[in-house]
């Protein structure tokens, strides 16, 4: 019984995550959050590891574990081959999935830059205010 609550509060950890690569670089466009761009390009580069090279993810091994001690078979595939590709969308748009969601990421990653070089201009014009 805890097996099977622990695989199922590990799925609900992996959704987010998996929400976190995608939408994650917009948390840091509050500037409270800006520390989080570094834990965001951590998660992308795990992402883009594990597209590249096939591997287990931590989580999807976790997974798995509880799966086993709750008397349920392993995970055919991955978190995202059970969960997400033929349920969320058709598997034929893999490729699609895979170019939004990067988009999406640049997207933000390239509004942070142009926050940064913003507040960077700002806060250089407000210094010419106080000296001139």
């Amino acid at each position: 019984m805890a097996a099977r609550l622990l695989d199922d509060l590990i799925v609900a950890v992996h959704y987010v995550v998996m929400a976190y690569i995608v939408f994650g670089g917009f948390l840091a466009w509050a500037w409270k959050w800006r520390w989080t761009f570094i834990v965001h390009g951590l998660f992308i580069a795990w992402a883009a590891y594990s597209l590249l090279y096939p591997i287990n993810c931590p989580l999807t091994l976790l997974e798995n574990y509880f799966r086993h001690l709750g008397g349920l078979p392993q995970l055919n595939g991955g978190f995202i081959d059970t969960y997400i590709t033929g349920v969320l969308y058709p598997a034929s748009f893999v490729g699609v999935i895979q170019v939004i969601a990067g988009a999406t990421v640049l997207t933000s990653w390239i509004g942070l830059y142009i926050r940064h070089l913003r507040h960077r201009s700002d806060s250089h014009n407000m210094d010419r205010l106080k000296l001139g």
